[in-house]
């Protein structure tokens, strides 16, 4: 039955363009996080009347997110060919789309995450810091723990925007099911792979923010 409504569908092709995606969207994720975790923390903290206050530093922080977040996917994709050949080796494959879904979401997240500590109490902060407490000790006890409900949201929406730009790095070849779609999809006029790579991309954004709103709930303390 199934076959004869998509009758050009390759399953098992569809199933490794599938766990393509999946790879480059987690690893992606997960040095997304991390890298914009770090930028966040450097951009909050280098602010003005912060731990670490210092104009050139947030400056430059600031214009380097600022920068890379604005800069469109596609478009990014392009100006890091020559980094991507000289890290990775190659320019197509899903390892070779890691650096502009990194370098493109990073940065992005590092706003949201300067966003969050923003709003954390600054009575909270005040407090650690007449208490004596160190940097790390800020950071780790109160801006994080303060903020992980906003912080798992936004990574929530930073993952599920990440989905989006490996379906546009398939235009260029960088495998998953946006490389599906449109080679084998669209440029072959078979609606039926589109359709269905199309289909399993929103499940799988639905599943990243079902995910994402749990571990949303669970953290909110308030």
């Amino acid at each position: 039955m199934i076959e004869n409504l998509f009758p050009n569908v390759d399953w098992e092709v569809m199933w490794e363009a599938t766990l393509e995606t999946l790879y480059m969207t987690a690893l992606s994720t997960i040095f997304t996080f991390v890298i914009g975790l770090a930028l966040g923390i450097v951009l909050f903290l280098s602010s003005p009347r912060q731990l670490w206050a210092n104009k050139l530093t947030y400056t430059l922080t600031g214009a380097f997110v600022n920068i890379f977040r604005s800069i469109p996917f596609i478009i990014l994709i392009i100006l890091l060919i020559p980094v991507t050949k000289l890290l990775i080796g190659t320019i197509r494959g899903p390892e070779a789309a890691l650096p502009a879904l990194i370098i493109g979401a990073a940065p992005f997240y590092a706003r949201m995450v300067l966003i969050a500590f923003q709003e954390i109490d600054k009575g909270v902060i005040e407090a650690a810091k007449s208490m004596g407490a160190k940097t790390k000790t800020i950071i780790f006890k109160v801006l994080l723990p303060e903020s992980k409900p906003a912080l798992l949201s936004g990574i929530t929406v930073t993952a599920i925007a990440l989905v989006g730009y490996t379906a546009m790095a398939g235009f260029i070849g960088a495998g998953g099911l946006g490389t599906l779609a449109y080679m084998e999809g669209f440029q072959r006029s078979r609606g039926d792979v589109t359709f269905v790579s199309t289909i399993i991309i929103l499940i799988i954004v639905f599943v990243l923010q079902i995910i994402g709103d749990f571990a949303v709930k669970k953290s909110d303390k308030r």
